[in-house]
Parts: C-alpha cells; sequence; structure tokens
C-alpha cells in the first residue's frame, strides 16, 4: 500500500496512491490526515488497505495523482530523530579530522534529534539566506515512521511498530556543524528542514526488497541532473531498523508518527572508502563523503557544497524500474 499526503492546510489531506504512481483516491472518510491513521492504525489499515486495492485493480477510478501537489507524508511530525546506520560514512569523517574511532561505534547507533514542526514538501526549494559559508548538503537517507512504541521494546520486536518506509532529504549545513558541536550541545542551526518523499509505503509494499529491517535496493542520488550515488541502502547498513527504533525507545515511549531515519547511506568498495560514479563506484549519498575522500587522498577537499541555482533529486526505484516512493527533486534558493 502506497499513502501521501496532498497539500492542504498544515497537515495534508490523507490519499491512497496506486503502485505506478499514476492514481489517487481521497481516504478522508477513513482518516483525515496521516497522523490521524497513524494513531488508530490497527483499525484503519486495513480499511487503506482494501480502498488501496480497489485502486489497484481499477475498481475505483481515483484521479490523476501529481507529485507535484504533494506535502511530505507527515508535513509536521511529533518525533523526528536520524541515525548513522552507515558506519562507513561516520569513519570517513572521523578519518578526515584525523581522528579516533570509539569501539562502541560499531556497537550502539549514533542518533540525534531534529526539528520536526516544518518538514519540506519535496518538490519544495532549499531556502537559504546565504550560500557562503553554510556549506549546504543534501543527504539521501532511508527513512521510517512508527506506530506507538513502548519503552525498552527488543530491537527484532521493534520491527513490527514501523508502520511506513519512505526516503528523505536530511538537508546539513556544513560549515555550521563544527561550531555547533564544539559547544557540546548538538546539532540546531546546522540541521534546517527536511524533506520526505511524495509517497511513503507499507513494508509489504517491497516484498523482498525490505528484509531484516532493511531496504534492498540502491538509492539514486542526481546532482546537477548528474548521477553522483546509487549506493546499496542495505548494504553496509550497521544497524537495521529494529535496532535504531530500540535504541530511540531504550528510556523512553514512542508516540505514532515518530519518523526515525537511517543516516547516510554509504557504501565501502574493498573494504576501503568508495569511488565516483564517474570512476566505476557508487558514488555517494551526500558532497561531505566525496569532500572527506578527497581529503584523506589529497589533503584537502575539492568538491563544494551547494550553491544557489543547484539541483537535487533523490528516487529509489524498484528491480522492474519502477519509482517506488516518487522523486525528491529540489533547488536551492536564496530565501
Amino acid at each position: 500500500m502506497k499513502l501521501a499526503s496532498i497539500k492542504s492546510g498544515r497537515d495534508g489531506a490523507l490519499y491512497v496512491v496506486n503502485s505506478s504512481l499514476t492514481k489517487m483516491a481521497s481516504a478522508a472518510d477513513i482518516a483525515a490526515t496521516m497522523q490521524a491513521a497513524l494513531d488508530d492504525w490497527e483499525t484503519v489499515e486495513p480499511q487503506l488497505e482494501a480502498r488501496f486495492n480497489e485502486l489497484e485493480s481499477g475498481t475505483l477510478a481515483g484521479e490523476i495523482f501529481e507529485q507535484s501537489a504533494c506535502a511530505s507524508p507527515l508535513p509536521r511530525a511529533f518525533q523526528w530523530a536520524d541515525g548513522s546506520a552507515y558506519v562507513n560514512h561516520v569513519e570517513l569523517v572521523r578519518r578526515a579530522r584525523n581522528a579516533e574511532m570509539p569501539a562502541t561505534f560499531w556497537t550502539e547507533p549514533l542518533m540525534y534529534q531534529g526539528g520536526s514542526d516544518s518538514f519540506l514538501a519535496p518538490r519544495d526549494p532549499i531556502l537559504m539566506p546565504q550560500s557562503d559559508g553554510f556549506g549546504i548538503d543534501f543527504e539521501a537517507e532511508v527513512a521510517v515512521i512508527t506506530g506507538d512504541v513502548p519503552m525498552g521494546v527488543g530491537s527484532d520486536d521493534a520491527l513490527k511498530y514501523i508502520n511506513l518506509v519512505m526516503i528523505v532529504n536530511d538537508v546539513s549545513l556544513r560549515g555550521l556543524i563544527p561550531g555547533e558541536l564544539a559547544k557540546g550541545f548538538g546539532f540546531f542551526q546546522s540541521k534546517p528542514s527536511s524533506a520526505f518523499s511524495p509517497v511513503c509505503v507499507t513494508p509489504s509494499e517491497l516484498g523482498d526488497a525490505w528484509q531484516g529491517g532493511k531496504l534492498h535496493l540502491p538509492l539514486s542520488s542526481k546532482y546537477n541532473n548528474e548521477l553522483f550515488g546509487k549506493p546499496e541502502a542495505g548494504v553496509d547498513m550497521t544497524f537495521h531498523f529494529g535496532q535504531l527504533v530500540a535504541h530511540a525507545a531504550k528510556t523512553r515511549p514512542l508516540a505514532a508518527g515518530t519518523v526515525i531515519g537511517s543516516g547516510t547511506v554509504s557504501n565501502k568498495l574493498n573494504d576501503g572508502p568508495g569511488k565516483p560514479v564517474t570512476e566505476g563506484g557508487v558514488g555517494y549519498s551526500c558532497i561531505a563523503e566525496i569532500r572527506m575522500i578527497e581529503t584523506i587522498e589529497n589533503g584537502k577537499p575539492s568538491t563544494p557544497f551547494m550553491d544557489f541555482g543547484d539541483n537535487i533529486q533523490i528516487e529509489m526505484f524498484a528491480a522492474d524500474g519502477q519509482s517506488i516512493f516518487g522523486q525528491i527533486n529540489q533547488d536551492v534558493v536564496q530565501a
């Protein structure tokens, strides 16, 4: 089943979308918004699934689905916590700074609590007051939306509380991160609003691609219309989503509608840093990663961060070439 929030008010209007992303049908009589559906998921999910099947079979004609009309599946959420499940990415960050990699990074996930009050729509511009010194970067990730998760849940049991899956552009301001982290109190200004895919899907919709709490498909990033990365999301993921959800719920319950991110999708190559797509590699899911590799290999980075007018497109395709979540497509624009 695929769901979307069509722009309407603060929280969007809930629609069911067919597998090919061509038709949609209102779910207003079942649940007005995505959050309302998540709040009563056990009752609502079978009804939404039935409507999806009607739309899929053609029994229900539906309306034309336009991705540009979508807000993020949750236009705002009670909680957005982003992990760093691809430790290869973290390791490169540490190596570029000549910093030692703590052993606990391989046994316990990193996670920060981001702002969730103003998610961007998947086609909204990334508005910034300036580009110079901000180090504007995209981060292509996978994310899940949970139901109500009890405190202290185990990592395997946590998987059953994952209701929906989507992709995300977790925008980062790399130039502001070092100063904020140096204060010892975490991210804030360096993590502006993120954008999520036009559509989110149930794990069952992903078929064999969803295994062991991981999404085993490549995540494509096109930067200024050139393929920048296509790393496999199910490879080199040190912590699966059950572990990430359990980590977030260790000392508190999670409310329905909690969004948990995977962190930047990152692959190794022969146990070392990956290579650019132009050199036969799978590339990268953020600019920072190639800059880290340039620093490790050449002593300094040469790839610039994003500037006004730059464009990023993030998408994931099934084995048959069908777009699963629709496309995040954003320009960087001066506010």
